[in-house]
């Protein structure tokens, strides 16, 4: 009986890591967890995670909190003094 190969791939909804069979690489398919549909994709490929993903998202969202940390912008620090 041939084994059935798998793959981990982290739900773009709700964070769950999730066993993916590698026959369904490229295809929607669902989250047992949440119901989300995505696309199967290899998380180690450059093209993870795909551009309709909110990994994607929530990865440009770190991105911006970094440099308005950096560049002191400031997250609810104010420079200024109110009298």
């Amino acid at each position: 009986m041939p084994s059935t190969i798998y793959y981990v791939q982290e739900c773009p909804t709700c964070g769950r890591n999730l066993q993916v069979r590698v026959k369904y690489l490229g295809k929607n398919v669902v989250c047992q967890h949440c119901s989300a549909e995505f696309e199967a994709c290899d998380p180690n490929s450059a093209v993870y995670p795909p551009s309709e993903s909110s990994l994607s998202l929530l990865e440009r969202v770190d991105e911006l909190i970094e440099t308005a940390t950096r560049s002191s912008i400031g997250l609810g620090n104010s420079t200024t003094a109110s009298r």
